[in-house]
């Protein structure tokens, strides 16, 4: 006979809408069910803003039961700001966005950020205006004059509207065209993020050294508080943050490279485990045995290779195209150095299961010339962008290399460590690997995918890109 479940403990499964209750209040409902018995929506009934608001403040802020803040979620369109304040505002893990992108839409003259830093400094905000105007109208000249060499080496397909055609040799000539634009460049980014997060977020904006920046974090807090008033109350600027930048800044050394030098793109492998097949195998075993860990690590490594590649398989060889890899890869590290340009970092940056270090953005190392811009016999011009924003960075370092950042282009290279783990390798170099990939990023993931293979060929078998 079949055992019925008692009316009330019925299951259910159902919505909170913030359109009924605001965020603030939706986050103490959700908390309170750990010292209340009844359902959700009955707690709702009861919670109001100023219940919501005195909760916040005995438990979140009193207490430090942080994780509550979890529940209010913020959605928050951020318009006209630089790329290089967006990376800032995008450093944090915990978060989604979705940007303006440079990529297929060709971008209008004069939309750059002049930092305030320069207001004081009428000379030196000349030499950054003039670099800028000159980089985006280069930009623009490219653009024009590449369209024109793509239409004459690249038909309109026979089943191809002429709207289609016109679309798709934009698409292609702005990809190649973009690595001219500064880190000036403004942006528009839509972002997502709980509570919690964007305090944290905002205390690393109001700590920065760049006046842009800390102007970003006092919008997002002033806005955000319309949202959780109580929430993001006292996230201000921290000073172990600037503290500990300033120390840190003060040990970093610094050599001047050839800003003037064409460069390419360069991966790495700095550190990786040499046990990492015998540690997959041991976690692998681990999750549906009785034992203790260390039981599995020596079942692990008393395995003959083939015993090991079995359990592997096993665990991989039915992933789809679509699948996520099990947990059990995230016990491998891989540690990787790569020096990329500037609009590649900004892609490789979204993969934030990653922990990775970016050094400070110069012209320092060189810069990449698109392969298409040599092709197009654009070299001269492109050269040119180079030129202009080596000078201007020159002249401006000396006031601030954190102001003089703005005009670094998006052609120069970059050095950045990035950590991270099997699991995130699969999915990187799958998505960073395929046709539709920038080129550049494209570049530095095949090569880092290539030193993976080299060291641990069992472990990158089952990465299988489009194609394979």
């Amino acid at each position: 006979m079949e055992t019925e479940q008692r009316t009330e403990f019925q299951r259910r499964i159902y919505p909170l809408d913030p359109r009924d209750i605001t965020e603030e209040e939706l986050a103490v409902v959700f908390a309170m069910t750990s010292r209340r018995p009844e359902p959700f929506d009955q707690i709702r009934d009861i919670v109001t803003a100023e219940k919501a608001a005195d909760f916040h403040e005995r438990w979140v802020l009193g207490y430090g039961h942080a994780s509550v803040a979890e529940h209010a979620v913020i959605h928050m369109a951020v318009e006209n700001v630089s790329r290089l304040a967006c990376d800032t505002l995008e450093d944090n893990r915990l978060a989604s966005y979705t940007e303006k992108s440079s990529r297929y839409q060709v971008l209008d003259q004069g939309a750059y950020y002049t930092p305030a830093e320069l207001e004081g400094e009428p000379g030196l905000r000349d030499v950054y205006t003039a670099a800028c105007d000159r980089l985006f109208h280069l930009y623009g000249r490219l653009v024009e004059e590449m369209q024109q060499h793509l239409r004459s080496v690249r038909k309109q397909g026979a089943e191809e509207t002429g709207g289609a055609y016109r679309v798709r040799i934009r698409r292609e000539a702005v990809d190649s065209c973009r690595f001219v634009l500064p880190a000036a460049t403004l942006t528009n980014v839509g972002v997502s993020m709980n509570a919690r997060s964007m305090e944290h977020a905002i205390r690393k904006l109001l700590s920065s050294d760049l006046d842009e920046e800390r102007q970003v974090g006092e919008s997002l807090k002033e806005q955000g508080r319309l949202i959780t008033p109580t929430l993001i109350r006292y996230a201000d600027r921290n000073d172990y943050l600037v503290q500990t930048r300033e120390a840190q800044q003060a040990f970093g050394a610094k050599a001047e490279g050839d800003a003037g030098v064409e460069g390419r793109i360069e991966t790495r492998l700095v550190s990786y485990d040499a046990d990492a097949q015998a540690r997959l195998v041991a976690g692998l075993l681990y999750r549906y045995a009785s034992g203790p860990y260390d039981e599995a690590w020596r079942r692990a490594q008393g395995m003959s290779a083939q015993e090991q590649e079995a359990v592997v398989q096993a665990a991989l060889e039915r992933m789809g195209p679509h699948d996520a890899p099990l947990r059990e890869l995230e016990l491998v590290d891989f540690t990787f150095e790569l020096l990329i340009d500037y609009g590649a970092y900004r892609e490789f940056k979204r993969h934030r299961m990653q922990t990775y270090i970016p050094q400070p953005l110069t012209v320092d190392l060189g810069y990449v010339l698109p392969p298409l811009v040599r092709e197009a016999g654009l070299e001269e011009v492109f050269q040119e962008a180079m030129e202009a924003s080596a000078s201007a960075y020159r002249r401006l370092a000396g006031l601030s290399p954190r102001v003089a950042e703005y005009v670094v282009t998006h052609a120069h290279l970059r050095r950045v460590l990035s950590r991270m783990n099997l699991r995130e390798c699969y999915h990187l170099f799958k998505l960073r690997t395929q046709p539709g990939a920038h080129f550049t990023i494209q570049e530095a993931s095949r090569q880092a995918l290539d030193l993976v293979r080299r060291v641990q060929p069992l472990l990158a078998k089952y990465i299988r890109l489009r194609g394979d």
